[in-house]
């Protein structure tokens, strides 16, 4: 799936990956490729990200919010 982050002042991660944990205001959550379209309000915590090759990268948030859509995920964070 395509993955894009952004923060209010730039792009912060922007590529193609196979799984994204998010922290959720209720709790840790994951969407895969092809997931259902959704959007989600984020809490504080850390975003995971693992690439098609089993690399992992984690971004570190104050909050923010998820658009799921297309096999595609858009997150706008704090």
């Amino acid at each position: 799936m395509q993955a894009k982050i952004l923060s209010p002042d730039k792009l912060i991660f922007e590529g193609t990956c196979k799984l994204m944990q998010f922290p959720g205001k209720d709790g840790l959550f994951e969407i895969l490729d092809n997931h259902d379209n959704m959007i989600a309000v984020l809490g504080k915590g850390k975003i995971k990200i693992e690439m098609e090759d089993a690399s992992k990268q984690f971004f570190e948030i104050k909050g923010g919010v998820l658009e799921v859509g297309n096999n595609s995920a858009s997150v706008l964070v704090e």
